[in-house]
């Protein structure tokens, strides 16, 4: 998952030793590191961020900025827990490469040999989708589809991946780049089916967490709020800073429900720097590493405008592009309230992480590239202003929509709806989703949407003009928008329903 105006995608026992300031590396992140941070989360918006930076075996930051709660006095630390979401996904693709180094399986085996009553919408793609194909995105489908009906859902794994089959792909398959996440939920599953019945996040926990002394990360997302020490989801996509429920993922646990820190991060990114080694110790061979770094699918070709680079490959859960003259694997991740990096560049045996508690910012980019640059030898450019200024255009854009809506919701309060409020109450369905209700609220001009998927999630109607009315959630990270009914002979028959972009980027017509 990822935000709507976003320019790109793209320690407890055992903790190496940490430098709040380091005394070596480049200027930047020895004298101007803690500024640059602090004046960015004024500019964005951010309460608190979290950074690593490791080199040549060392930990050389690792540490907290802001605070964990808006309005709170609590400091982020290089302890505190964020939703690392789509970062999890180099776990999923590190299992798959290691099942395969051990036989268990190959990478080219079709999804059916595992799990016999997987299809996808295409017959064809059916028989041949493989574990490579559904790790490397290549399915033909959109970006996010399908993660509205999905993400934050009742539904099980198993009912995630049988829903799969009604994802109608935009595009050939194997042909173009279409991030899916239920594709990385439906490689997890394949685990248990090849080890002994070993699930994803036991996989996890017992030979990547554990053996990396990575003590306080967690598998699965249940519970995060509760933790000691944890950053509070929050967005400012739709209005002011606003505080949001954490996201509930562990049906999608394979491709985003990892719970983390800069300090255990960096255990991962020292793992990834020594070929598969920690703290002298072989944890994975190398050849399961190399395996997650090959580019299956190519993400994108010529010369970046902004950043010196000319490709982008997408491998087992990351992505590699040349930058300034050297490989850089990285990945970014995005849950309601969260926006996080890892980063790392063998030639240079540098790793980082970045991870924020505001969805809605282009910083926690822009700070992973300063840092690049500074370690790259590319000359100094503010990332962080030149990201904003950017994002100028789609900032005030979305700014305009949500109060042109609220002028005409105002507007409509004085007008006589085109229709009885009873006309548009009922069950709609869509082939995906499954039903939804609308109901009228009592002593007003007001519908009520229930999500029966989604049952804390619930939305209000506020009439505008015409058939169509202001969609405005309860959780503010799905976002207000403008929802129409269609009416045909008299009678309603459908409506539109829109999201966030960063959760799924086409609407859903629900019809009677």
């Amino acid at each position: 998952m990822k935000r709507p105006f976003l320019p790109f995608l793209c320690l407890l026992a055992a903790t190496p030793a940490l430098a709040q300031t380091p005394v070596s590396g480049p200027a930047f992140v020895r004298d101007s590191l803690a500024t640059y941070v602090q004046r960015g989360l004024k500019l964005w918006n951010i309460p608190g961020l979290a950074v690593t930076v490791v080199k040549d075996g060392k930990v050389v930051v690792s540490q907290g900025f802001g605070v964990k709660e808006a309005g709170q006095p609590a400091p982020v630390d290089a302890n505190t827990l964020f939703l690392i979401a789509s970062n999890s996904k180099l776990f999923t693709g590190t299992a798959l490469a290691q099942l395969e180094e051990e036989k268990k399986l190959t990478l080219d085996d079709p999804i059916r040999k595992y799990l016999p009553t997987f299809r996808l919408y295409d017959s064809t793609a059916t028989r041949l989708v493989s574990i490579r194909d559904v790790l490397g995105h290549k399915l033909g489908t959109k970006t996010f589809q399908g993660d509205f009906t999905f993400w934050n859902s009742t539904l099980s794994r198993a009912q995630i991946i049988d829903k799969m089959r009604l994802l109608k792909p935009s595009a050939p398959f194997r042909q173009t780049y279409g991030y899916c996440n239920a594709g990385f939920l439906t490689a997890g599953e394949i685990i248990p089916v090849v080890d002994g019945g070993r699930k994803w996040e036991d996989w996890v926990q017992q030979r990547l967490l554990t053996p990396l002394g990575m003590a306080n990360t967690y598998p699965l997302s249940a519970g995060a709020g509760q933790r000691p020490n944890v950053a509070q989801p929050y967005t400012t996509a739709f209005g002011p800073l606003t505080k949001l429920p954490f996201d509930e993922v562990d049906n999608f646990g394979p491709a985003a429900s990892l719970v983390s820190s800069v300090n255990d991060l960096g255990h991962w990114l020292l793992f990834q720097l020594d070929s598969g080694r920690y703290q002298g110790q072989r944890v994975l061979p190398w050849a399961t590493l190399r395996r997650t770094r090959a580019g299956n699918t190519l993400v994108g070709a010529g010369k970046n405008p902004l950043f010196p680079s000319h490709f982008r490959t997408y491998g087992l859960g990351l992505f590699a592009t040349d930058y300034n003259a050297r490989q850089v694997f990285w990945h970014t991740g995005g849950a309601n309230g969260f926006v996080t990096n890892t980063c790392f560049v063998p030639e240079e045996n540098l790793g980082l992480a970045v991870l924020t508690n505001q969805d809605n910012q282009s910083f926690f980019e822009a700070l992973r590239y300063q840092i690049l640059d500074a370690y790259l030898g590319v000359p100094y450019r503010d990332r962080s202003r030149q990201l904003w200024n950017l994002g100028t255009a789609g900032r005030a854009a979305a700014t305009a929509d949500v109060a042109a809506l609220a002028a005409r919701a105002t507007a409509g309060r004085k007008a006589k709806p085109a229709r009885p409020l009873a006309a548009y109450t009922g069950t709609y369905q869509h082939p995906l989703y499954g039903p939804l209700s609308i109901s009228a609220a009592p002593k007003s001009k007001q519908l009520q949407v229930s999500f029966p998927l989604h049952p804390k999630l619930s939305a209000t109607l506020d009439y505008l003009d015409g058939d169509t009315f202001r969609l405005t959630y309860s959780n503010a990270a799905y976002g207000i928008f403008a929802a129409p009914f269609t009416v045909e002979n008299g009678a309603v028959k459908s409506i539109e329903i829109k999201v966030n972009d960063g959760l799924e980027q086409d609407a859903y017509v629900f019809g009677r």
